[in-house]
């Protein structure tokens, strides 16, 4: 339902912006690596919930588009290192102020009160998916 509204709200917004080669799903993924820096592949894949060859395929995606610079460690030649560009970074920005923007909105106009039911809706729903996410 809501969730769906808000896929379908990015994937319009994406459409009519500078960065319409990217899909909803990339968009997810530049978000998931910009949240540390620099992420091993391995454990982007576990976190997205994704299998190791369809992070494998978006990735590849991305580094072509050039919004993600794949590279190894000298430490640790076997993993598989993600780092956003600067292109990436400025898409991370903006993604991210859509969503502080569809939160303020969200709150704009309740009391105290109210916003703190929200809140705690919330909290319950964050702990549930987390709890999910181990099962």
């Amino acid at each position: 339902m809501i969730f769906n509204e808000v896929l379908e709200i990015e994937e319009n917004a994406l459409k009519e912006s500078d960065f319409s080669d990217l899909s909803v799903k990339e968009i997810h993924i530049i978000e998931a690596i910009g949240l540390s820096g620099e992420r091993r592949m391995s454990d982007l894949a576990k976190e997205m919930r994704l299998t190791p060859g369809t992070i494998s395929v978006s990735v590849q995606n991305l580094v072509e588009k050039a919004y993600v610079n794949r590279m190894r460690r000298p430490d640790d030649r076997r993993s598989v290192y993600l780092e956003l560009t600067a292109k990436g970074k400025l898409v991370y920005r903006l993604h991210r102020k859509f969503h502080i923007k569809m939160v303020e909105e969200t709150i704009e106009g309740l009391d105290k009160d109210e916003t703190d039911v929200l809140l705690k809706g919330l909290r319950n729903l964050h702990a549930f998916l987390i709890r999910t996410k181990v099962e």
